[in-house]
């Protein structure tokens, strides 16, 4: 009989935030699959543990791939873990998902914390729809077309970078969306020095220019603004931030919003929100 491969997370840097199921199947497994052995090592030192480990990465995923689904398909259960966060999410554990499923291996999660979804709460950026596009290519051709493919993306889009490639990353990222695209930098989340940034792709790319990158990070950013409705006058831009004021946004966020939406700045329609708001307030005076 068949046993079963457990997709187990990781804290992505707080210990403390690994879970009690996660402990339960780590103890509970035959055997561990780790993106790295030695960084569950000490994870697993943490919870006073002693278990069987087999490594898995990009260059012995054929080989090992197999040895842990045929060690799973003779019976034993398996606890497959990356170095933080979710296995198989821009992790070669996907890889042994797909095929475990092919085989008929019953495949649990074990979730928690994912960097790209902790990033993206906390970002301050649009939370409805979003792209995840992981690690870009370091080829330079390869990256520039995944760039180019992003151009009318209006979703927000979350990246993953490493600090050593974060000052070329944002420079390109301000070649293809511009300098004013809003994006939300984070860094060593959960860990001592998190810090969440949000400001523009020019202001990021400006900062760590004079700043060395540490850590990790993921950037969260803006999608592109949806093109405005044809011979939309400054007026009926207006008429939306007016409604959304009118349904209990402040008037900053739903400017905001009405220009995301036209051909028009956020000062403008805001301008022109308050300009009318003044006129309704002169004419109850002078009906007074």
């Amino acid at each position: 009989m068949s046993g079963t491969l457990y997709i187990v997370a990781t804290p992505i840097g707080n210990l403390g935030d690994l879970t009690p199921r996660a402990a339960e199947t780590f103890a509970r497994a035959d055997f561990i699959a780790a993106e790295d052995t030695r960084v569950t090592l000490k994870l697993l030192n943490h919870l006073g543990l002693k278990k069987p480990m087999v490594s898995y990465y990009e260059h012995n995923l054929r080989e090992r791939g197999d040895y842990i689904l045929d060690r799973i398909a003779a019976g034993e259960s398996c606890a497959l873990c990356s170095d933080a966060g979710m296995p198989a999410i821009s992790d070669p554990g996907e890889v042994i998902v797909r095929d475990a499923h092919a085989r008929g291996i019953p495949v649990v999660p074990v979730p928690a914390a994912s960097a790209a979804v902790t990033a993206l709460c906390v970002s301050g950026q649009v939370t409805g729809r979003f792209v995840f596009e992981g690690f870009l290519p370091t080829n330079r051709r390869q990256k520039k077309e995944r760039l180019d493919a992003l151009q009318n993306e209006e979703r927000t889009v979350i990246f993953y970078e490493a600090p050593h490639k974060l000052p070329t990353t944002l420079a390109d990222l301000e070649g293809a969306f511009g300098a004013q695209r809003s994006l939300t930098v984070c860094r060593e989340l959960t860990k001592l020095h998190e810090e969440i940034r949000v400001t523009t792709v020019g202001e990021a790319n400006a900062y760590y220019k004079e700043n060395p990158p540490r850590g990790e990070f993921v950037l969260v950013m803006a999608g592109a603004p949806p093109e405005a409705p044809a011979g939309q006058t400054l007026e009926e831009a207006a008429a939306v931030a007016r409604r959304r004021m009118a349904a209990g946004e402040s008037a900053a966020a739903a400017a905001k919003y009405a220009a995301a939406h036209s051909a028009f700045s956020k000062s403008e329609i805001y301008r022109r929100c308050m300009e009318e708001a003044e006129g309704h307030a002169g004419d109850d005076r002078e009906d007074v």
